[in-house]
């Protein structure tokens, strides 16, 4: 099994999509794993390797995934740790679209690293699925940001319990607090933009100002809200040449003193998750995979996120495409992204 995973884990780096191309791929560089004491008699046909992987169970897999991040890679203090789901697009069973799969990822925003996921069956099962998820990493110290779903008190409190501090964006999924935050920024709200905030790019002019204060200020008891310290308001004007105008308030609370320009930060590197989805679908094409029988497409997910994190800590100045075309074509180029992906999260 582990010479059919580690060969899998290849040609996932080298930009396989499927069992046939992680066959290929083995088969191309047969000499590179029959050197390093793998595939000694044969390689296994795509269905065989199909198999292998998907009987898997991906719950102590990805367990498995989990704590090796955490042994090579050390949060620091304060670290945003970003928390969000994402659908694979192709993985449902032809005769039933609802069977689609939802997996949950937690990633680290500054070093562009994924520290585990956990899989739910629908987006709706978001709030069941990230305590699971929260209970699986060691968050000692970490800041970790969740999209306005997940503002709950289990979540609030899982996270505290775990040693972490929460920064969770609040909408009208809860209307008490956010009505009680709306009022205390009032005053807030009714001050003019100044001009010095201002920012012109690409036929766009766009201000952003963050806000934050003390959980004392709240009219009401929201004590259930584990620990809960701050509440911060981002205020976001946009106009575009096209003359369209755009104000939009966004708030969050958090267990953690935060300050204007640290609350700002985190807020911004928790987008970081969205570019690694975005990597994910455009440049790893997840999204156009149609596998979906049995483990199979909960297993490949996490070998390509420990692909992406492995492609990302090689320091040649290439896209991740480059590096994986670079992987396809000579197994030297493997071997360092190999190499790196080990070495450099282990100095973290």
């Amino acid at each position: 099994m582990f010479e059919v995973l580690f060969g899998s884990l290849c040609a996932v780096i080298a930009g396989a999509k499927g069992w046939f191309d992680i066959r290929e791929y083995i088969l191309g560089h047969h000499d590179w794993f029959k050197r390093n004491g793998m595939f000694i008699n044969d390689i296994p046909a795509d269905d065989t390797i199909a198999r292998i992987v998907s009987k898997i169970e991906p719950q102590p897999f990805h367990e498995c995934f989990i704590n090796w991040m955490s042994a090579v890679h050390a949060l620091t203090d304060g670290q945003v740790v970003a928390i969000d789901g994402k659908t694979l697009r192709g993985s449902y069973d032809r005769e039933d679209r609802a069977s689609t799969i939802h997996m949950i990822s937690a990633y680290a925003s500054a070093n562009k690293l994924v520290l585990g996921q956990f899989k739910t069956s629908q987006k709706s099962n978001e709030i069941i699925a990230i305590p699971e998820l929260i209970k699986l990493l060691d968050i000692k110290g970490a800041l970790v940001t969740i999209d306005a779903m997940a503002c709950q008190t289990k979540i609030a409190k899982t996270i505290v319990e775990q040693g972490g501090d929460y920064l969770l964006a609040v909408k009208q999924n809860q209307g008490t607090l956010r009505k009680a935050i709306e009022s205390a920024f009032s005053e807030q709200r009714g001050a003019k933009l100044q001009k010095t905030e201002f920012e012109k790019s690409h036929g766009r002019i766009e201000s952003r100002k963050c806000y934050v204060i003390d959980s004392k200020e709240l009219d009401g008891d929201f004590s259930r809200w584990k620990n809960i310290e701050k509440e911060i308001m981002v205020e976001s004007f946009r106009y575009d040449k096209d003359r369209s105008i755009e104000l939009e308030y966004r708030y969050y609370i958090s267990s953690k003193k935060l300050s204007a320009e640290q609350a700002a930060s985190a807020i911004r590197e928790h987008w970081g998750i969205e570019s690694m989805h975005w990597v994910l679908d455009v440049t790893i094409k997840e999204d156009e995979c149609q596998i979906y029988k049995d483990h199979g497409a909960k297993n490949l997910s996490c070998l390509r996120h420990i692909g992406l994190n492995m492609l990302r800590k090689e320091p040649t100045k290439l896209s991740i495409v480059g590096k994986q075309k670079r992987c396809m074509m000579n197994t030297t180029m493997l071997e360092a992204v190999l190499s790196a992906g080990l070495s450099a999260v282990s100095k973290n």
